[in-house]
C-alpha cells in the first residue's frame, strides 16, 4: 500500500478543524493513506453552503469511497 491512497477532494474552498492539516481547495486535493482518516477529515471539514460536495476517492482505482453534498434549500 502507497502512502497516498485516498484523495480528499472539494468544489469549495475548505478550512479544516485540524491544526497541522493545510486547507483544502478546489485545485489542491489532500492525499492521505488511510480510508477512516480521510472519511474522518472530509466530513468533519465539511460546510453547509450551497451547491459544495467533498469526496474521498481511492487513487488507484478511481472509486468514490465517500461524497456528501449541499443541495441548498428547497424553493416553496
Amino acid at each position: 500500500m502507497s502512502h497516498s491512497e485516498y484523495r480528499i477532494e472539494s468544489n469549495r474552498p475548505l478550512s479544516g478543524r485540524f491544526g497541522g492539516v493545510p486547507p483544502l481547495a478546489p485545485d489542491r486535493p489532500l492525499l492521505v493513506g488511510s480510508r477512516a482518516l480521510a472519511v474522518a477529515l472530509a466530513a468533519k471539514s465539511f460546510r453547509t453552503e450551497s451547491g459544495q460536495e467533498i469526496r474521498v476517492v481511492y487513487v488507484p482505482t478511481g472509486e468514490i469511497v465517500f461524497c456528501k453534498q449541499e443541495d441548498g434549500p428547497a424553493d416553496t
